[in-house]
């Protein structure tokens, strides 16, 4: 658990560092998104946060009288799906552990503009400092959310599941596949050591699919996938005789989509097909009509408009 302390001066001083969040089993490490493993996530990203804003101390909140109680709301702006909820309260509570927050629309709840997402109680200096810590991550993860909500509803009545990638912002990446998780997305391979993923590059580097796939047998048995991406048909014909079990369909137009789930269809064994690259919402439909299990979208943690959240203080009587 982080320990996180505040100086008369408004300084953050934070205490041993948080354990870290994997639990490990051979080469797999697993994030399980429960409400305390999200709680001690919040409690590391808010931890940064509030060290790169508050620094030695909030000189602007110092000027409100330390005893001052206040009451505050937050409002949406716009309509959303709300995620941020563990981050926004841990902003709070590190400045004010008696601080009392009721929400009114919580993660993956939509609000309308206007709305009051959350109201919170507390020291007036303390609400002060962590306003805009807990709004940056509210309004970010709120836009991962409800970007990834409306390319759900895009492919509604398909069997195509809307997919992240490892194209986050660096630190928080897992904050931004919980998002998509509220957006009613589902997550990739959270990094590099939980999943094998056969580019290009590897292919080539390995000697061919068949090669590699070989080479990624003994990795298989621990890790959460092995998936390999192809350009051609005749790649997909190659991998599936070799036993791939996922493939990705790198940058196909759509008559080589519609043989490539064809082809697979008539296999012994069929892969599991993920579409990437160039993935737009215009021409989402049209991709997911081909009969794919999954289309990656980068787009959806990479390229978001924040939502705006504002707070504000109850007038004192």
């Amino acid at each position: 658990m982080c320990t996180i302390a505040v100086r008369p001066n408004g300084a953050v001083v934070y205490g041993r560092p948080c354990r870290w969040f994997w639990t490990v089993s051979t080469m797999t490490q697993h994030f399980d998104f429960s409400p305390a493993a999200l709680a001690e996530l919040a409690q590391a990203d808010v931890a940064r946060a509030l060290a790169e804003d508050v620094g030695q101390g909030d000189l602007s909140a110092a000027l409100v009288d330390p005893a001052l109680r206040a009451q505050a709301r937050v409002v949406a702006r716009e309509s959303a799906v709300v995620c941020g909820q563990a981050w926004a309260q841990a902003a709070i509570l590190a400045l004010d552990p008696q601080a009392h927050i009721t929400w009114h629309v919580g993660d993956g709840g939509h609000c309308t503009p206007d709305q009051t997402v959350f109201e919170v109680q507390g020291r007036a200096q303390a609400l002060l400092t962590a306003e805009r810590t807990a709004l940056n991550f509210l309004q970010l993860l709120s836009a991962v959310a409800t970007k990834t909500a409306t390319y759900v509803a895009a492919v509604a009545g398909t069997r195509a599941a809307i997919v992240d990638t490892r194209k986050t912002l660096p630190g928080l990446r897992l904050a931004q596949k919980y998002a998509v998780r509220c957006g009613g997305g589902t997550n990739h391979r959270i990094g590099l050591f939980d999943a094998v993923l056969i580019k290009e590059n590897h292919i080539a580097a390995a000697g061919g699919i068949a090669p590699v796939l070989a080479q990624a047998a003994p990795v298989a048995a621990h890790a959460e996938f092995v998936e390999i991406e192809v350009e051609t048909l005749d790649q997909l014909r190659e991998a599936l005789a070799c036993g791939a079990r996922m493939v990705l369909l790198d940058n196909m137009p759509l008559p080589t989509l519609h043989e490539a789930v064809r082809i697979n269809a008539a296999s012994p064994t069929p892969a599991i097909l993920e579409i990437s690259g160039g993935v737009t919402l215009s021409g989402l439909r049209a991709l997911a009509e081909t009969g794919v299990d999954r289309i990656s979208i980068g787009t959806l943690t990479k390229d978001i408009q924040a939502i705006d959240y504002s707070m504000r203080f109850a007038p004192q009587p």
